[in-house]
């Protein structure tokens, strides 16, 4: 049975990392003595072994060690063997281009597919989708498909914002460029607000949090969804 939190952000403002997760975290590892870190969104500025290492921190807290699938030498086997994944955020594109790149897109997607449970934040709830278009992140590389592990039926915008009616941007808001996606394609979107997740339990999946999220369908206006919303029958 699939176990997965969809979050939008790893950090609120004001909290540490993942600290507003950590009691869902803790009942949702609860069978794993320890959990596959994968850092490969990280850019730059911060190495991997600094991310995992700050990612290790917040889960000793829950009492799980962190162990970064960088520091194996075959990552397949690393993702044979994990009894749990996290995915962190960074750039989507440098994320599914090291995925792809290590071979281990499609087998990841099988595991947490059969039930091995999975924490996506950021660009790491991004690849949850049926693809990686609805992405805010700068095309940085390029990878060799969008396609991501269609863990769910349909694609996430995390850290969506709304517009400010007292902003004098002029530029594109969230909701445009999630119309313009929906220009040539119609997987439906759904807006991720920070403090809001997914909460993903075999074929039910629940948003969770203190916010709404915003749901965008191709042709139609979009609409807001109640915490504990149920989006089980979204495609």
């Amino acid at each position: 049975m699939k176990s997965i939190i969809i979050a939008s952000t790893s950090t609120l403002h004001g909290g540490s990392y993942l600290e507003y997760l950590l009691p869902t975290l803790q009942l949702h590892f609860k069978n794993c003595k320890t959990v596959l870190f994968i850092p490969y969104a990280r850019p730059g500025g911060i190495s991997h072994e600094d991310y995992t290492k700050k990612a290790a921190e917040a889960f000793a807290s829950i009492n799980i060690q962190l162990q970064g699938i960088h520091e194996f030498e075959i990552p397949e086997k690393a993702i044979e063997n994990a009894e749990g994944f996290f995915t962190g955020g960074g750039n989507t594109f440098l994320l599914v281009t090291q995925l792809y790149k290590n071979n281990i897109m499609q087998l990841l997607a099988e595991k947490v597919k059969n039930g091995i449970p999975y924490l996506g934040t950021s660009a790491g709830s991004n690849i949850c989708g049926l693809s990686m278009q609805t992405t805010n992140d700068m095309p940085i590389v390029y990878p060799p498909s969008f396609q991501t592990l269609g863990l769910i039926s349909f694609n996430l915008n995390p850290h969506y914002l709304d517009p400010d009616a007292n902003s004098q941007h002029m530029g594109e808001t969230r909701e445009t460029r999630i119309k313009e996606f929906h220009a040539f394609n119609s997987i439906p979107v759904l807006g991720l607000r920070e403090g809001s997740w997914l909460e993903v339990k075999g074929g039910k999946i629940t948003l969770k949090g203190n916010l709404k999220a915003r749901l965008f369908k191709q042709n139609e206006t979009s609409v807001e969804l109640e915490t504990e919303s149920d989006l089980s029958s979204l495609k």
